[in-house]
C-alpha cells in the first residue's frame, strides 16, 4: 500500500466515532477526499460523499460505512462511577479490562478503564457467569459524582482506546476495521478512478455512511437521495482463517485471499457477475460468499431504495470482528479497490441494470 494511503487508513482507524458521533471520523474522511475530487459533501444525518464524473451515466454509489460500535454513558453515580450501554453488537466479555477514550462536550476527549468485581470478590458461583453490560462500569479517576459530572455527561459516547498495530506480512489490528476499512475502500477506488481522467463514462459517488452498525439508517438516506443506477456496498465479512470458524457455513476467506464478491437473493447478477469478471479479466484474487436473504451490509438498505437499486456487495477478510483488534490484511483492501475501479470502468453510459 502506498504511503499517503497508508497515513490516510491509520488516521481514519484511529478516530473515534461511533453510530450517531462520526463527526470526527467523517472530517479526516472529507478532507482526504478533497485532495482529488472537486466535489465533497455532507448532509443532514452525517453522510459523507465524494464525487467523480458528475453528469455521467450510469450513476453509481460505493457506500462504505464509517461508524463504529461504542458506549453512550446512561449514569453517573455517588462514587463517581460511569455506567454505559453499548452502542452496536458487543460481545460484553470483550469489554472487561479495556480502556476507553470518552468523547466529552466542546470536542474534549478523557479516558478511564473498564471496571468490574473482582475475582477475589466472587462466589464460587459469580465466577461461572458471563459478564454482562450492566455489571460493568467505566471509571474516569473521579473522587464522587460531583467531580465526575464535571466531566461527563449522559449521553456521552466512548471507543476502546485501541489504534493501530503493525504485523507482520501486511497485517493490522485495530479497532473500527468495521467498517473504517469501507469507507476507505470506496475513497480508494475513487482516487484510482480519478488517475483515469476522461475514460470513465460513469457518475461516481463514494459515501461514508453513518449508522450502519445500530440500523444501516444512513445508507438507507443516502441511497434515497441520490437516487443511483447501481451500488456496491464495502464492508467486512468474517475470515474462516481461525479456530472455530466453518468454512461449510460461511465460505473459504483467508486473510491475503482478496475481495470476497457475495452472490445473493437480494443482490444484482448484472453487478455481481461484472465485478466476477473484472476480478478474473484483471488477475484480481477473489473468493465468493454465499447469502440467502440478507447481507448485513448496507446493501440490505440500498437495494430496496425508491424503485430499487441494481447492488452488489465486496468484502475483506476480517479476523475478531467487533473486537477492539479485528485483523486485515492490507493487500486485500488494496485489490478491493482495484476491483471496483476495475468494474466502474467497464461500465458504458447505456449499461442497462434491468432483469
Amino acid at each position: 500500500m502506498r504511503d499517503a494511503s497508508f497515513t490516510f487508513l491509520k488516521s481514519l482507524l484511529s478516530t473515534p466515532g461511533p453510530s450517531g458521533y462520526e463527526g470526527k471520523a467523517a472530517n479526516v474522511w472529507r478532507e482526504e477526499a478533497a485532495k482529488f475530487s472537486g466535489d465533497v459533501r455532507g448532509d443532514r444525518m452525517g453522510n459523507s460523499f465524494a464525487t467523480l464524473g458528475a453528469g455521467g451515466a450510469p450513476k453509481v454509489m460505493l457506500s462504505g460505512h464509517i461508524d463504529e460500535i461504542g458506549l453512550i454513558v446512561t449514569h453517573v453515580d455517588d462514587q463517581g462511577l460511569v455506567h454505559f450501554k453499548g452502542i452496536g453488537g458487543w460481545d460484553s466479555q470483550v469489554l472487561v479490562g479495556q480502556r476507553v477514550k470518552l468523547q466529552t462536550k466542546g470536542g474534549g476527549e478523557i479516558v478511564g478503564v473498564i471496571g468490574k468485581k473482582a475475582i477475589h470478590l466472587m462466589t464460587a458461583e459469580d465466577r461461572k457467569k458471563v459478564s454482562q453490560i450492566k455489571d460493568l462500569w467505566i471509571d474516569v479517576g473521579a473522587k464522587d459524582k460531583e467531580e465526575a459530572d464535571r466531566l461527563v455527561r449522559v449521553g456521552d459516547v466512548a471507543v476502546l482506546d485501541q489504534n493501530v498495530l503493525e504485523l507482520p506480512n501486511g497485517r493490522i489490528a485495530s479497532r473500527s476495521l468495521d467498517n473504517r476499512m469501507g469507507a476507505f475502500v470506496v475513497l480508494e477506488a475513487l482516487r484510482l478512478l480519478s488517475e483515469e481522467g476522461s475514460t470513465i463514462s460513469a457518475e461516481v459517488v463514494a459515501v461514508a455512511s453513518v449508522q450502519e452498525e445500530i440500523g444501516l439508517n444512513g445508507a438507507r438516506g443516502a441511497a434515497y437521495g441520490l437516487d443511483p443506477d447501481a451500488a456496491i456496498a464495502v464492508d467486512v465479512t468474517h475470515a474462516t482463517d481461525v479456530p472455530g470458524a466453518s468454512k461449510n457455513e460461511n465460505g473459504d476467506h483467508a486473510l491475503g485471499s482478496g475481495p470476497v464478491i457475495t452472490r445473493g437473493s437480494t443482490l444484482s447478477p448484472f453487478v455481481t457477475e461484472g465485478l466476477i469478471e473484472a476480478a478474473e479479466k484483471n488477475s484480481i484474487p477473489y473468493s465468493l460468499e454465499a447469502d440467502s436473504s440478507r447481507t448485513g451490509t448496507d446493501a440490505d438498505a440500498i437495494h430496496l431504495s425508491r424503485a430499487g437499486i441494481a447492488t452488489g456487495v465486496v468484502s475483506s477478510p476480517n479476523r475478531y470482528m467487533h473486537s477492539p483488534n479485528e485483523v486485515v490484511q492490507l493487500e486485500d483492501l488494496e485489490n478491493c479497490a482495484r476491483l471496483i475501479a476495475a468494474y466502474i470502468k467497464t461500465l458504458a453510459a447505456n449499461t442497462d441494470f434491468v432483469r
